[in-house]
């Protein structure tokens, strides 16, 4: 079984493409999985062992821990995974997980900033610091290209070309998409690249984003910056840098922006990912319709 789970791990990120994050996520979930199956069974599980019923059982298992619903069936769809692989690998002859379903997810909505508070934000980091240039050019960037934090630390200088205000984005599975700079975002970035040689002690580092050592930022690093802008700029602190992804997708679609479009742009494979927008946007109209018109209620 353990072998079974290394070939499975091999073919996420050799053959699927999954970035380090996510195989970690799966194998901590599937070691999880054996581990119960070991306890279930009495002994070491083979792949033969996987029955409906013991994975029925497993899921019973998980909402009997009190894991909440999302880590449920993040769980599930890892089982689920695995074992469409051992079928096609012919390990199974039979899926095991066919009738599995994971709990029924709340729909929420996402987060995001009305076009004051982000104006309020990106105002927020000072102009006169390297560190401070930094941040805005951050901030800008993110929300201008609607960059997932891990694109924007993950940019190198040859991704950026200034001339056609485009940067070539590496995102889930390293697909890799083109992103689009606003003019703002484009004059902020270039100050800082202008500025960028103060944090690098004359080495040559490849990365557009460096902390105060000259080193590639972190998702984590760029977080605690946001956190303090958010606090100087007294907007709500739980805004995290998924935000103003949040926030560039809503405020596209509210200008009338095609969907097909914005999809392409965040870079999602299923337009359904991008329709949670469309549904922000609806239940603005909706709440603006109820308070103005006068026979709305």
């Amino acid at each position: 079984m353990e072998q079974a789970l290394a070939e499975f791990l091999h073919h996420l990120g050799v053959e699927k493409n999954a970035s380090a994050h996510t195989v970690k996520s799966y194998r901590e979930d599937l070691v999880q999985a054996l581990g119960y199956f070991r306890e279930k069974l009495g002994k070491e599980p083979e792949p033969a062992h996987l029955t409906t019923r013991l994975l029925r059982a497993y899921l019973a298992w998980l909402h009997e821990q009190g894991y909440a619903k999302t880590t449920v069936a993040r769980r599930v769809a890892a089982v689920r995974s695995w074992c469409r692989f051992l079928c096609r690998q012919g390990t199974l002859t039979v899926n095991p997980a066919d009738s599995l379903r994971g709990p029924r997810q709340d729909k929420k909505l996402p987060h995001f900033l009305s076009v004051e508070e982000m104006g309020r934000l990106l105002e927020s980091p000072p102009g006169d610091t390297a560190p401070g240039v930094r941040d805005r050019a951050i901030l800008e960037t993110l929300y201008s290209a609607g960059l997932r934090v891990s694109e924007l630390t993950g940019l190198n200088l040859d991704d950026v070309d200034l001339d056609s205000a485009t940067i070539t984005v590496r995102g889930k599975g390293k697909r890799e998409r083109l992103a689009m700079l606003g003019a703002t975002a484009m004059k902020v970035l270039r100050e800082w690249l202008e500025q960028r040689g103060t944090m690098t002690g004359g080495r040559p580092r490849p990365a557009v984003f460096l902390n105060q050592r000259g080193g590639r930022l972190t998702s984590r690093s760029v977080g605690r910056l946001l956190e303090a802008h958010l606090a100087r700029a007294g907007l709500d602190p739980r805004t995290s840098p998924h935000t103003l992804r949040h926030s560039f997708a809503t405020h596209l679609l509210d200008a009338g922006a095609d969907i097909r479009g914005v999809q392409e742009l965040l870079g999602h494979r299923n337009l359904t990912t991008t329709q949670i927008y469309t549904h922000v946007t609806t239940q603005r109209l909706r709440e603006s319709y109820h308070k103005a018109h006068p026979r709305a209620s």
